[in-house]
């Protein structure tokens, strides 16, 4: 057989639009990673790294959450701190446009409130995007018998991209929640979803991710939604 080029572009397409991950989510098997739904990212106004799309997906992410707890699904949050005084950071950060500001963390980096996490769910402090980078994030994982992951917070195309990418190649199985990740501009969120279905994640929406782990129902609630932000 010989493989035209329309032939292969079109296949390409077709897996990046429709393409579905064939493994199954087993709740026994699955845990939750929250990745840096923090003050600065998620508050609104708070800093210039404000992403108004994570604040409006907020409480879709806060009810996946609840009902991963109500599913014995353990719920680890990240947050992207200054840690060991930035010498674990990699260096080239500094170069790129993404740290063009002179704002600075008043403080140590925290959950936003609003998100509700609970004491008893671990924290990671991370120094770069992935959450496997130089955190005990595998560890903690294969300590909790885990091999699968869902994705969820903010950045889309930058810390959960990453941490998705990370955990394939650590040999997870990868799902990751299209409704409940946001980016700085929304016009790159499917382009990045649409890589991630093809060649490293399962991709679904937070109802998807709840039918499948047999939690309560997490469809978008557009008035609790309001209020709950405001």
């Amino acid at each position: 057989m010989s493989f035209t080029e329309e032939w292969v572009t079109e296949r390409a397409r077709d897996a990046y639009e429709h393409g579905r991950a064939s493994f199954d989510v087993r709740p026994e098997r699955t845990a939750l990673l929250v990745i840096d739904m923090q003050d600065e990212f998620v508050r609104p106004g708070w800093s210039p790294y404000w992403v108004p799309a994570a604040t409006r997906m907020a409480p879709r992410l806060r009810r996946l959450v609840e009902g991963c707890r109500s599913t014995s699904v353990p719920v680890i949050w990240t947050i992207f701190d200054d840690t060991h005084l930035g010498l674990d950071r990699p260096k080239a950060l500094r170069y790129l446009p993404h740290a063009d500001t002179d704002w600075h963390r008043p403080g140590p980096a925290e959950v936003w409130d609003q998100m509700g996490r609970r004491p008893e769910e671990a924290l990671i402090r991370k120094p770069s995007y992935g959450a496997f980078y130089d955190t005990p994030l595998d560890t903690m994982l294969r300590n909790l018998g885990r091999d699968t992951v869902i994705v969820t917070g903010t950045l889309t195309n930058y810390c959960c991209g990453t941490t998705a990418r990370q955990a394939y190649e650590r040999g997870y199985k990868v799902v990751f929640g299209a409704d409940v990740t946001a980016t700085d501009d929304e016009s790159r969120q499917e382009p990045e979803l649409a890589v991630l279905r093809k060649g490293f994640a399962l991709v679904l929406t937070a109802e998807e991710i709840a039918s499948r782990l047999g939690t309560a129902d997490t469809r978008p609630r557009e008035v609790a939604d309001r209020a709950n932000v405001d």
